[in-house]
């Protein structure tokens, strides 16, 4: 029997779930991102939708229930205005919204859904919105890490679901206590018992700022700069590194510092430099002193290369001044020059617990050890390793105090179970409620750390993690750990109870392990995963971060988790040349490594489901060619040669429209969703004629389909490899003319090939001034050309440069011809009087007035388009001419160009609907990769 298709191998309604997983980038409050940080979450809103649409069957496999396209598509559009709704994050709680996405699941399994499984569970997305539709979530990770965020998300809560706290007093403050929210009560509780503690301790070395009028102030942070010695003889001072002197930008509250040279007999130079602050600057700001290609002494001048800085860290080490003393105002920041008292407060001997480990030896995305900084404790200033020394041991005794409290509270049958043994009991609740409190120690270090920066535009420190990476960071601040803002303990621990009060634990709890995907078990578990990409993120290399104190405060709790002194990695799956022996190592590690993946769950794949796959695909990743990125490549190799078929792929956006391009490429604004079902094992093989036939036949209508749907132009490469590899991988194998087996990046090629010969056909299908246009815009881009040359090419089209100049495509003068800009197009312009549009006019005014109007302006000039009685105007003939644009801006290198065609395409369903035209649908519709009879 052939299995129902599902809603994944059919249609999605993109549009919503991409806004909505862009959008959930900017929530904080609550989000379970904020619980501890990982790198490369998938957005809640994605996962979500792709586990629905994973498991709810599409209407064509129910003829009898549906026997009409027309009720179908009826079925289809209820089932994508459920998950419309799904996919906001103010919904995440709706118990009567998803016990109807649950409903639907049931229907669609005969009441008993499969368990999920992510053998990548990472940061825990996948688990938790499994768990969140009523479905048994599993999550395996090799990273312990990894596997204590996903226990924190799905196994703990459920254990003390609707519990209250055990804090004294705060039992009987509510009448009841839904979710975790009695747990994250206690969390906020014992995690200012243990700041309060801390203060007792060593609340001396973070001493209060005295202000001009002698009133003290709390200190938000310290702002330092390394320093060097200027390689000058005759100057020879203690040279700070800063990247800027800013401190504050906003309007009315600017703040820089300025430097200053002054004498002092105690340095070997007998000069130093102080620092003082500045507000009211009558010109610019002097730039700092270190850049990308080295620095300059503030003193003599000097230049001096980067090369000396990286020798004289290794050699002796950087030294630190410190700068400004960052003060709590009211309602702003007061900057105060550097005290004595403030100095000496900071100046500690390395404390004899300082965090043990070598840095690796990365230097793609680890540039510290350049300096010097080659130990994990060289990136924290001893008084913060002395800090959260304190409060790792504080973690031990707020457990101890819990637990009394608990006893006190309890009478549960098994009291003294610990948590890692299955427990429910006191201690078991002790051991989570500590395991909370260390992870918000942890969570603490991206802030409280030698490389955190003060952000001027922000007036605010911001952590060391804004990417993947470990930089090199030359002024920092040092927050303070007992204070009340970022950086502080409390806040940490407020945000991390904050996700615990929104979370909507289930029933029953998740099953949460750590091992190696390559042999971890599948049995009858669907899987839905987002693996490593390639080399893009050295997992296990970053984590030690946190691990080497998650270690500290949580060995005795969770002993299997934090036995080794560091992360493993040996096996991780990534293709780290650093690991494995250089480029060709690390890709046979990792090309073998997921083969056995993928081969392991091909045996015990469920028939009547498709399995989900993420990818991010990035594209400074490709190759020469252009056609494909190593480890797409071998994602894809991976999967075909373990007996999958593709069955469909989506563009999943996460990225706002902003990022859709950076320095001439895509951003990595895609995630490409893959439906994979089992090949089946008497599929038949082709040559490469059969093939490229087949891709003749159902690439074309599959790209159109793709162009009139939700599809970003900056997509549709990516996108349009779904529904080739469908063709492709159908078969057992596909052979060259030479009897090779044709490999993925050949059939991406072919892709590729077939993509652009589409593109450059429907060139065909505009009107005579529009074909002209692309073809001058192809050439010269809205660039200048000679008259002559556009004559010809007018001609050529039956068209003449004379007209198109009176209907205000181009300018004509002194024997040269130039393209307008959308930005030339007149903002008086009368659609309905003019008595002859084309597609490119239309298209130009539309960029023109979304760019400097917005969506209803544009939406109003569609309209009126649209109205003509000579039908001139198509809006899927101008959505289609944006992505043909695009894809000769983007291969020019015409950044800007792109961008604008880029925005108008992704805009085009919001700009159709608001005009009341009939809108694309934001869906891909109905695509069809069967094999032929």
């Amino acid at each position: 029997m052939v299995p129902r298709r599902k809603l994944i191998e059919v249609s999605l309604p993109l549009e919503a779930i991409n806004r909505e997983s862009a959008r959930e980038k900017s929530i904080r409050h609550g989000h379970p991102a904020t619980l501890h940080l990982w790198w490369a979450r998938r957005p809640l809103a994605a996962a979500r939708a792709v586990l629905f649409a994973q498991l709810v069957d599409d209407p064509s496999s129910h003829p009898d229930e549906f026997p009409t396209e027309e009720a179908q598509r009826a079925e289809r559009d209820r089932l994508h205005a459920l998950i419309e709704q799904l996919v906001v994050w103010e919904n995440t709680r709706d118990e009567g919204l998803l016990n109807q996405a649950r409903a639907e699941i049931l229907r669609s399994t005969n009441g008993n859904p499969p368990p999920i499984l992510d053998p990548f569970a990472g940061g825990g997305t996948i688990p938790l919105e499994a768990q969140r539709l009523g479905l048994e979530a599993h999550a395996s990770d090799l990273n312990p890490v990894a596997v204590l965020i996903n226990k924190a998300l799905i196994e703990i809560p459920p254990k003390f679901r609707d519990q209250p706290p055990v804090a004294p007093g705060l039992a009987g403050t509510r009448s009841s206590w839904r979710g975790a929210e009695g747990l994250a009560a206690d969390v906020r509780y014992y995690g200012e018992w243990m700041r309060d503690r801390a203060k007792e301790r060593i609340g001396h070395l973070y001493p209060d700022a005295t202000l001009a009028d002698g009133t003290s102030a709390s200190v938000i942070a310290w702002i330092w700069a390394r320093t060097v010695t200027c390689p000058n003889p005759a100057c020879g001072i203690e040279m700070p590194l800063v990247r800027s002197w800013w401190l504050g930008k906003k309007k009315g509250k600017e703040a820089y510092v300025i430097p200053r040279v002054v004498a002092d007999a105690e340095h070997p130079s007998g000069l130093r430099v102080i620092y003082e602050i500045g507000h009211s600057p009558s010109g610019p700001v002097r730039d700092g002193t270190i850049g990308r290609n080295g620095a300059s002494c503030v003193k003599c001048g000097t230049g001096v290369d980067l090369s000396y800085i990286r020798s004289e860290g290794r050699r002796v080490g950087l030294g630190a001044q410190l700068m400004v003393i960052v003060a709590e105002g009211n309602r702003r920041r007061i900057y105060l020059p550097a005290t004595t008292s403030h100095v000496k407060a900071a100046d500690l001997d390395r404390p004899a617990g300082a965090p043990q480990g070598q840095l690796p030896r990365n230097p793609r995305d680890f540039k510290t050890p350049n300096y010097g900084l080659t130990q994990w404790a060289d990136l924290f200033t001893n008084r913060q390793i002395l800090v959260l020394s304190v409060l790792s041991e504080l973690v031990s005794e707020a457990r101890n105090h819990a637990l009394q409290h608990a006893f006190e509270s309890s009478d549960h049958a098994d009291a003294g179970k610990r948590l890692a043994d299955g427990g429910g009991g006191p201690v078991a609740y002790s051991d989570a409620l500590a395991t909370y409190l260390g992870m918000g120690v942890s969570k603490l270090t991206d802030m409280n750390n030698s490389l955190a920066s003060w952000k001027s535009s922000m007036d605010q420190s911001i952590g060391l993690f804004r990417r993947q990476a470990i930089p090199m960071v030359w002024d920092y601040a040092e927050t303070n750990p007992l204070g009340q803002h970022a950086g502080g303990l409390t806040v940490s621990l407020n945000g991390m109870a904050k996700v615990l009060d929104a979370l909507s634990p289930a029933e029953h709890a998740g099953v949460v392990g750590q091992g190696d995907a390559t042999v971890t078990a599948v049995g009858d578990a669907l899987i839905s995963t987002d693996p490593p990409y390639y080399d893009n993120i050295g997992y296990s290399d970053l984590s030690d971060f946190f691990y080497v104190w998650l270690r500290r405060s949580l060995r005795e709790i969770h002993p299997d988790l934090f036995g080794t002194l560091l992360v493993p990695k040996a096996a991780e799956l990534v293709a780290n040349p650093y690991r494995h022996g250089g480029k060709e190592g690390a890709h046979a590690f990792f090309e073998t490594g997921f083969r056995d993946v993928f081969a392991r769950t091909r045996q015990t794949a469920l028939e009547d489901f498709p399995v989900t796959v993420y990818y991010a695909f990035k594209q400074s990743e490709v190759s020469v060619d252009g056609t494909a990125s190593t480890g797409w490549e071998t994602l894809l190799e991976g999967m075909i040669q373990s007996g999958w078929a593709i069955t469909a792929t989506w563009p999943m956006r996460s990225e706002l429209s902003n990022r859709m391009l950076a320095s001439g490429n895509n951003a990595l604004a895609s995630s490409i969703v893959l439906a994979l079902r089992p090949r089946p094992q008497e599929a038949l093989g082709t040559d490469r004629r059969g093939f490229l036939a087949s891709l003749r036949k159902e690439l074309p209508e599959a790209l159109r389909s793709l162009q009139h749907g939700a599809i970003a132009p900056v997509d549709l490469p990516q996108a349009a490899i779904g529904p080739g590899m469908a063709v492709f991988s159908r078969y057992s194998r596909v052979l060259e003319s030479d009897g090779s087996q044709m490999t993925v990046r050949s059939a991406l090629a072919r892709i590729n090939e077939i993509l652009d010969e589409v593109l450059s056909e429907q060139e065909g299908d505009f009107d005579a001034s529009t074909r002209f246009a692309i073809a001058w815009y192809r050439q010269h881009g809205y660039g200048t050309g000679k008259f002559g040359d556009a004559d010809n090419l007018a001609r050529a089209r039956n068209t003449a440069v004379d007209g198109l100049a009176r209907d205000g495509i181009l300018n004509s003068a002194a024997g040269k011809v130039t393209l307008l800009r959308p930005a030339g197009y007149p903002t008086d312009y009368d659609v309905l009087g003019d008595e002859r549009i084309s597609a490119w006019e239309a298209l130009h005014h539309s960029i023109r007035l979304l760019e400097s109007e917005g969506v209803p302006e544009t939406a109003a000039f569609l309209a009126a388009a649209t109205s003509r009685p000579d039908g001139a105007v198509d809006p899927d003939g101008v959505k289609e001419l944006a992505f043909l644009l695009f894809s000769i801006a983007e291969k020019n290198g015409w950044t800007k160009d792109a961008l604008s065609f880029n925005s108008l395409a992704t805009s085009w369903p919001d700009v159709a609907a608001t005009a009341g035209a009939p809108s694309p649908r934001a869906v891909q519709d109905g695509f069809d990769f069967e094999g032929e009879d």
